[in-house]
């Protein structure tokens, strides 16, 4: 299947979702089910343990929010994007990109991310 900018969107609502069943219902909907999630600080496997890095990430920065920082560029299976990660309508402290494969379903099953910005 073709990546397009959506399966960007639909990726950051699930890494918003903090009611745990909405989030779990939204991993399963965005993330094939032998997903890696890769970063500088996470390597999570399948969508459970791709669900906790999101619980994890939302406990360490209660109150933020996730936002797209432009468009998303897709092309093929694939598409990158920049995001931020901050209070809702103040700057973000934490800006991120991210690479992302999809598989013949549409859902995730790579993401490569990056840390552009992160507080000292």
């Amino acid at each position: 299947m073709t990546a397009t900018p959506d399966h960007a969107e639909r990726y950051l609502a699930a890494w918003n979702a903090t009611d745990p069943a909405a989030r779990r219902a939204a991993v399963a909907e965005v993330f094939a089910a032998d997903a890696r999630y890769t970063d500088p600080l996470a390597d999570a496997q399948g969508r459970e343990a791709i669900e906790a890095t999101i619980a994890a990430v939302q406990a360490q920065f209660p109150g933020f929010v996730f936002t797209l920082a432009g468009p998303a560029d897709a092309h093929h299976d694939q598409m990158r994007f920049t995001w931020h990660l901050g209070p809702a309508g103040q700057e973000a402290p934490i800006v991120g990109s991210d690479v992302a494969v999809v598989d013949a379903d549409g859902r995730i099953r790579t993401v490569l991310g990056f840390l552009d910005r992160v507080p000292t």
